[in-house]
């Protein structure tokens, strides 16, 4: 069995480096769009929205529940591309540690 103060830097290691990947997240950017790019959502991979974007032919008050659903669709459009990166981006990180099957991180 390992030295108790090696495991415990290891696990050190492990969430300096889970840290680093948790923060490189919201640097990473995924765009959700909806109503064939009429509306676009932009967001990180940690799911903090950056912006969005309505095209002009959008605006008209006829056309006000049609954009609040593409709005919407748009938004979650993001979130799941934003799980999708996020996930690869730990899958990446988690890779080379042997956990237990169901263990997930963080802690």
């Amino acid at each position: 069995m390992k030295d108790l103060n090696e495991i415990l830097g290891m696990a050190t290691r492990v969430q300096e480096e889970l840290q680093r990947a948790q923060d490189n997240l919201d640097k990473l950017e995924v765009e959700g769009a909806a109503g064939g790019g009429l509306v676009k959502v932009r967001a990180s991979a940690k799911g903090r929205i950056i912006g969005v974007s309505i095209d002009d032919t959008l605006l008209a008050p006829s056309e006000k529940q049609i954009l609040e659903d593409l709005v919407t669709a748009a938004f979650n459009d993001a979130r799941k591309k934003a799980d999708e990166v996020s996930n690869a981006e730990m899958g990446k990180m988690t890779s080379g540690l042997q956990l237990p099957p169901g263990f997930k991180l963080p802690f």
